[in-house]
């Protein structure tokens, strides 16, 4: 009768093998996730710029109105990022008054679990300007 082959340490095998895959696929869902929430909180921020300016008249628009609604932002999407969304720069916006659109960009890194690894996300907001208009 021949003999069976031990089973002995088989499981601790298979962990060795294993346990890498998944500590890489929560490490990537991590990082995608916390990538994901940066790209969130700078369109959030964008578009929260797009609305502000939005409501300018174009007889009224000055370039330190853009400035000041910028730096706003800038504040905005750093308090709101937190440290997900380090070093968020927000462009000087572009208001145009012959198409009527004004839109703002908005650019950072978020946090990496990988040292050295920089993940940039940037996002732009476009909106038309209001056109209020009296009654006839």
């Amino acid at each position: 009768m021949p003999r069976r082959r031990s089973e002995r340490g088989a499981s601790s095998l298979e962990l060795a093998i294993l346990a890498p895959s998944i500590l890489a696929l929560i490490f990537i869902s991590i990082q995608t996730a916390l990538w994901l929430y940066g790209r969130s909180v700078a369109l959030n921020a964008a578009q929260e710029g797009v609305s502000r300016l939005r409501l300018v008249q174009p007889p009224l628009y000055t370039s330190a109105i853009g400035e000041k609604v910028r730096g706003d932002i800038e504040a905005y999407a750093q308090q709101l990022g937190g440290n997900t969304l380090g070093d968020a720069v927000v462009e000087p916006p572009s208001y145009n008054t012959p198409e009527g659109m004004v839109s703002f960009t908005v650019t950072g890194e978020t946090i990496s679990l990988v040292p050295g690894l920089k993940l940039t996300v940037t996002r732009t907001a476009t909106g038309p300007i209001e056109q209020f208009q009296a009654d006839k």
